[in-house]
């Protein structure tokens, strides 16, 4: 005979193996009759990737994680490929949220390669963690000679206007930029398991819960500083270098929640991404 209690941790052992996501999608832009067009494109299971109609240039492509968010156990990969001269903007459907994890941990596995004269803006919208969430997301960028990227990730950690506040959890992201097979960006960071603690100290966020950091490696970034750091204002900063013979602009938004940081985040992507602005979703 089972006991009740074999029973219930059979059922919850089931429920967690059922819950889990493997998924990953890649798309492939080339140059093509005088404009950006899709060369590539491949989905597997949850990861979709949808083109709006549009005779634009450059491409946009809108990602969707159709499992409607990351839980402990679930894993996600994105690729993106933009060849030589050819321009894409990547943005995603809606924000995507990271749940409370009961075992292991959400992870997210982005890359992203520009070929020589290629342009790319990944631009998804923000990632909202919840409390007692496990995330691990790992970006690697491949830029060609001439190629540009602009990068940007914004995490809100609660949604304050909804009550929300995230204690505890495990937070950590880890990006590697190279242009022509040399490193030019490399950053780490980690937050838990105490986050909302971590988060109030006056030497780190000073009790400010919403934060984007934005990477632009490009050879207009020395004309974009001073109107970068206009934008960002004192919650922030930006700063500026030449590496490995290009332009690396670095910058990094905090705020108290997620609608006082897309209020400046907006303006400031607008600004960083030339003359393709803000992805339409991002306007909706």
């Amino acid at each position: 005979m089972t006991s009740d209690t074999s029973l219930s941790a059979q059922t919850d052992a089931a429920a967690i193996s059922s819950q889990r996501v493997a998924a990953r999608a890649r798309i492939e832009v080339e140059r093509s009759a005088g404009r950006s067009r899709l060369a590539r494109l491949y989905q597997d299971g949850a990861a979709k990737i949808r083109l709006p109609e549009t005779d634009a240039d450059p491409l946009e492509a809108v990602l969707i994680n159709m499992a409607g968010g990351l839980t402990g156990g679930d894993r996600l990969g994105w690729e993106v490929c933009v060849g030589a001269g050819a321009r894409a903007v990547i943005t995603t459907q809606a924000c995507e949220k990271v749940y409370r994890a009961l075992a292991d941990r959400a992870e997210v596995d982005v890359r992203l390669s520009v070929g020589a004269g290629g342009c790319l803006a990944w631009l998804p919208q923000e990632t909202i963690v919840y409390d007692r969430s496990a995330f691990s997301r790992r970006l690697d960028a491949d830029l060609a000679a001439g190629a540009e990227a602009l990068v940007v990730e914004a995490t809100v950690f609660g949604r304050s206007a909804m009550g929300e506040r995230v204690e505890g959890g495990m937070f950590r992201d880890r990006w590697r930029v190279k242009r022509e097979g040399r490193l030019v960006h490399a950053e780490d960071f980690a937050v838990g398991p105490d986050i909302e603690a971590t988060f109030a100290s006056p030497a780190s966020a000073g009790g400010r819960v919403a934060m984007a950091t934005l990477l632009l490696v490009s050879d207009r970034t020395e004309t974009l500083l001073e109107p970068a750091r206009q934008i960002i204002g004192d919650d922030g900063g930006a700063s500026l270098w030449t590496v490995a013979g290009t332009g690396k602009l670095l910058a990094r938004l905090y705020a108290e929640d997620g609608y006082s940081l897309r209020k400046r985040l907006v303006p400031l992507v607008e600004l960083l991404n030339g003359q393709a602005g803000l992805p339409r979703l991002w306007s909706l």
